[in-house]
């Protein structure tokens, strides 16, 4: 079992930044792939972003590539969702995952965190 944690959501103004952060504990880090999803409000659960097992390789969503940087520190067990230049459609519950590949469906994914909210105003 793993348990993530998100934090670092809030409110922001459009053009800000954020920066989310994911602790991992139960098991290293180092051992799965992770992603960042979101779901908007009454929307569905969308990939944002995800780095592979070693961290070598990343995948980002279209709507986000340029703008958004994943990173991990499997020391610390420990990734990241660096987001500059936020726009209001943005807002969504951030969710932090840990899979065995690295992928942009949800359902491959089997550890979820609780979520952290991050609201852009306009």
């Amino acid at each position: 079992q793993v348990q993530l944690v998100e934090s670092g959501g809030g409110l922001v103004q459009a053009g800000g930044s954020l920066r989310l952060s994911c602790v991992a504990s139960g098991r290293p880090s180092s051992n799965y792939a992770m992603g960042w999803f979101r779901q908007p409000p009454g929307k569905e659960r969308e990939f944002v972003a995800g780095t592979s097992m070693p961290g070598g390789t990343t995948n980002y969503a279209a709507s986000v590539k340029g703008r958004f940087t994943i990173s991990r520190d499997n020391a610390k067990n420990m990734v990241f969702l660096q987001m500059i230049g936020l726009k209001p459609e943005d807002t969504a519950v951030y969710y932090c995952a840990a899979g065995l590949f690295l992928r942009v469906t949800a359902t491959s994914y089997l550890y979820w965190g609780q979520g952290t909210q991050v609201i852009v105003s306009s």
